[in-house]
């Protein structure tokens, strides 16, 4: 069988549906949301609002594009296009090395889970067994990978619905009324017990959450019919996320004061368990467990699949860009999947202390992909508009809220800075973008002497 020069379009709108809420509703709201309720208290409803209402604007930019061209390597090849070879560099690979600390995150959440049924069981054999098994899964097709993924997502889904309604009916059917039943939302300190510069720090935090919902643009170069299923996925997914993480956070908050949620598990274990719901507090930690593994799935299909929208550029090694029969990157898959080894070597040598500063880092990263888009579409449709052409699925607010959205990850940056677990993450930006330009200009020097 000859090689296959295209990928398969094998994810419909159900996959592209579950693959987005997948790649965001994973260990930032069930693990990470402990920090960010520390930081703003019941306001942290607030924090994930905001966020999310300005991640929705980066979408619906990132959707324009990936309408109007869909192919593999989405904003990396928007970038190269529309503003210039080397911030088509920096995304495309700054993108990979996002999500390959979302991995090692996730696989340490995998971890951290585990101990909650089996105390005495090493982390890193948990996140072994998780990366070989999922690697397996990505080896096959892409149809495999959407189905696995939109199962695994309708778990963690249902599972939130769920929890949001025993959680209402719990504080309905208790021995206060309305409006007391939920006046650990304003008591202990009130609405805002750190005041606003707690909740704008909790919002740095809570875009953690966030990073992995511009999948959608990823899978445009195998989604069927591009054109409707992009624009319906990221118009509908939007409000889901907003529903599950402040509904969520709601419910949370009304049960039990916000001071008294600990970091020795998920926020939806300890609480449940706290209230005497044994066996809630089993099923969630099942639940969280499969968000994590969903959103590692999840990382190493876009991580290959970048890879592969790299190499195609020739901005990657040659033999990343090489299909199997079935039309999948399986170098991309084992690079990928392998570099996540070293995650399973810090949680041996470093059990339990890793998770905080992958997330800091990660979120550094996720913001640059996001301020590439930002501007990447500022370039984008002034190319539109010097050639007369018309987009079928227009950003809104544009160019307002593209600034709008740049001033907003800048002060995510500088609020990073005032935390001391996420601090570092911000001073390693700039070495981070060096180490870039200077990989960017040794590409460049090898493709002169060529």
């Amino acid at each position: 069988m000859s090689e296959p020069t295209k990928m398969k379009r094998g994810l419909k709108n159900r996959h592209l549906q579950m693959i987005a809420l997948g790649g965001a509703i994973g260990t930032g709201l069930f693990y990470g949301s402990t920090s960010t309720i520390a930081l703003a208290g019941p306001a942290v409803m607030l924090a994930y609002l905001l966020g999310g209402i300005v991640i929705f604007f980066i979408m619906r930019m990132l959707g324009e594009m990936a309408v109007d061209e869909p192919v593999s390597g989405s904003f990396s090849h928007y970038a190269t296009k529309y503003w210039g070879k080397f911030p088509g560099f920096l995304s495309g690979w700054n993108y990979w090395f996002n999500y390959v600390l979302v991995s090692m995150a996730e696989l340490t959440a995998v971890g951290i889970y585990m101990q909650f049924w089996y105390p005495d069981l090493p982390q890193w054999i948990a996140a072994l067994i998780c990366l070989v098994v999922i690697t397996a899964i990505n080896l096959i097709n892409v149809k495999l990978y959407g189905e696995f993924e939109f199962w695994m997502a309708l778990i963690k889904i249902a599972a939130i619905v769920l929890m949001i309604v025993l959680g209402l009916y719990l504080l309905l059917s208790g021995p206060l009324s309305f409006p007391d039943n939920f006046r650990n939302i304003w008591v202990n300190g009130g609405f805002l017990p750190n005041g606003w510069w707690g909740l704008a720090m909790a919002t740095a935090v809570v875009m953690f959450s966030f990073g992995g919902i511009e999948l959608i643009g990823i899978t445009a170069g195998e989604a069927e019919n591009p054109d409707k299923t992009i624009p319906r996925a990221i118009n509908q997914v939007i409000w889901r996320i907003l529903l599950f993480y402040v509904g969520t956070m709601a419910v949370l908050m009304a049960l039990w004061p916000w001071n008294k949620v600990g970091v020795d598990a998920s926020p939806f274990v300890q609480i449940f368990s706290n209230v005497g719901v044994v066996a809630a507090a089993h099923i969630l930690n099942f639940v969280v467990l499969t968000a994590a593994v969903s959103v590692y799935n999840s990382a190493i299909y876009s991580n290959s699949r970048m890879l592969y929208g790299l190499a195609s550029k020739d901005e990657a090694p040659e033999f990343l860009g090489h299909l199997s029969g079935r039309g999948v990157p399986v170098k991309g898959i084992f690079v990928s999947s392998g570099i996540t080894l070293i995650c399973v070597a810090l949680n041996y040598f470093f059990p339990g202390k890793i998770f905080m500063y992958l997330m800091s880092i990660a979120t550094i990263a996720a913001t640059i992909s996001w301020m590439t888009i930002t501007i990447t579409h500022l370039k984008f449709r002034k190319y539109c508009k010097e050639h007369g052409k018309e987009t079928k699925f227009k950003s809104p607010l544009y160019p307002f809220i593209n600034y709008v959205c740049i001033a907003f990850l800048v002060g995510v940056w500088y609020f990073m800075l005032q935390i001391p677990d996420m601090e570092l993450a911000v001073y390693l930006l700039p070495v981070w973008l060096l180490v870039l330009w200077l990989g960017y200009c040794y590409r460049e020097r090898n493709h002169q002497k060529g």
